[in-house]
């Protein structure tokens, strides 16, 4: 699983100690949960029509809305998580394109995130750095008014930040998968963990040059990439993926001191995790990293890892306030080899701050995490300002139908064809409401 899936796997966990949960899945090849039902929906989604009329409440994310769009219309309030702020990602990943392309895609992608925030009744995000920023867009959206205010001045009541959660229970090494089991990685090496995948806003390439040049130093050091194949077969190789291993053959650093895998499942990422030495992860210094919000900084948080990260997110604000290791400069190379070397040289550092992690691990166990959604769930409820929407769409009165024509000739003749489409749209939502 990638991120988004590990947090709909988690949410379900934690909310089925006090709920009856549904997870709902596009794919047959899932993990097996005693605690909840998993339902597998195909593309048509008359399954997930069919969950949804029949729940209290619907939790969804990224284009789920967008695929089915039916959704956003039962009659049941729509938790909409937007901890992952697509858009900007999607800025990056096609950088490289034609500026026509890029528009054409970013429109679309405006669109699927716009009708997410029109169909949400409560939304949930990853920080306050991130709430901040999803309010300008309520608000932008009309989303933030008078009556959702007047229903909480402090807006906790339409967006409320889950972070990314940590599991209560401590890791455990279950088997050995690195050291003396991995290609030229020994026993006795020292592993340096890139915990997750290779996407085109992070920066591989400066940890490859750091590499090269910690080389020098020692041949005991070695660079592993927990996962370079994305679960999701329809998301292609990212460029920063393809340009890493290129370099790293480059520099003669291939399979050597630096190594890439496909992927790990998710039971299995703790065995990675605590035979590694140091936890990293470097992005470059663009609008994104501002609002990110590092999931593989949690785990490496949950197994105690001592973390080399890029500043100007909110989790390396956290890495350096309770010293859980090293924050470097964008694509500074010669800063991340002083920290690397500097942690590989400190002896017994994972013992020495295991109790930092030990505080940052308490305030992000998924059970607290959740908690704004928990309580959502047990009072589930419309959003205030859709409350007022739907009253006023059942109190107007249609125009008879043997005046349609001339209003539709009006319509198109004054505001094009467009509008005549919105009000034609509207006066069948009118119809099929009462």
């Amino acid at each position: 699983m990638a991120g988004p899936g590990i947090r709909f796997w988690e949410f379900a966990i934690a909310l089925s100690r006090d709920y009856r949960v549904t997870l709902a899945v596009p794919n047959r090849n899932h993990p097996i949960s005693s605690d909840f039902e998993i339902c597998t929906y195909a593309r048509d989604g008359e399954k997930l029509r069919e969950l949804a009329q029949g729940a209290e409440a619907v939790v969804l994310q990224g284009f789920v809305l967008h695929f089915y769009p039916f959704l956003g219309e039962v009659d049941v309030p729509v938790v909409v998580d937007i901890y992952d702020p697509f858009v900007l990602e999607n800025i990056q990943i096609h950088s490289h394109k034609p500026m026509y392309e890029r528009v054409s895609l970013h429109r679309s992608d405006l669109r699927v995130l716009n009708s997410q925030l029109k169909a949400g009744d409560f939304f949930v995000c990853a920080s306050e750095k991130q709430r901040d920023f999803w309010i300008g867009m309520l608000l932008a959206l009309n989303r933030i008014n008078p009556r959702t205010y007047d229903d909480d001045e402090t807006l906790r009541g339409l967006i409320d930040v889950v972070p990314f959660g940590i599991p209560s229970d401590p890791p455990q090494h279950t088997k050995q998968v690195l050291k003396g089991m991995h290609k030229a990685i020994r026993k006795d090496d020292k592993v340096i963990l890139w915990g997750g995948g290779i996407w085109d806003w992070f920066d591989p390439c400066t940890l490859i040059k750091a590499m090269a040049r910690i080389a020098t130093h020692r041949d005991d050091a070695k660079l592993f990439f927990m996962g370079i194949k994305h679960p999701n077969p329809l998301i292609p190789r990212m460029r920063a993926t393809t340009q890493a291993i290129q370099l790293s053959k480059k520099l003669g650093l291939h399979d050597r001191f630096v190594f890439f895998n496909n992927w790990v499942p998710y039971e299995e990422r703790q065995n990675y995790l605590l035979e590694a030495n140091v936890g990293i992860s470097l992005h470059l210094d663009h609008v994104e990293t501002r609002l990110s919000f590092r999931t593989r900084i949690l785990d490496y948080i949950w197994a105690g890892l001592p973390i080399v990260t890029t500043k100007g997110d909110s989790m390396s604000e956290m890495v350096e306030r309770y010293n859980l290791g090293r924050v470097v400069d964008f694509e500074d190379v010669e800063e991340v080899t002083e920290a690397l070397l500097g942690l590989l040289d400190t002896p017994n550092l994972r013992g020495s701050l295991r109790p930092n992690f030990e505080r940052v691990a308490g305030l992000f166990i998924w059970e607290k995490a959740i908690e704004p959604l928990a309580d959502f769930c047990a009072n589930p409820h419309f959003a205030p300002d859709k409350v007022r929407q739907m009253e006023s769409i059942a109190s107007v009165k249609p125009t008879p139908w043997w005046d349609l024509p001339g209003k539709a000739w009006h319509v198109f003749r004054r505001r094009g064809w467009s509008a005549l489409q919105r009000e034609g749209q509207s006066y069948l939502r009118w119809r099929f409401s009462v």
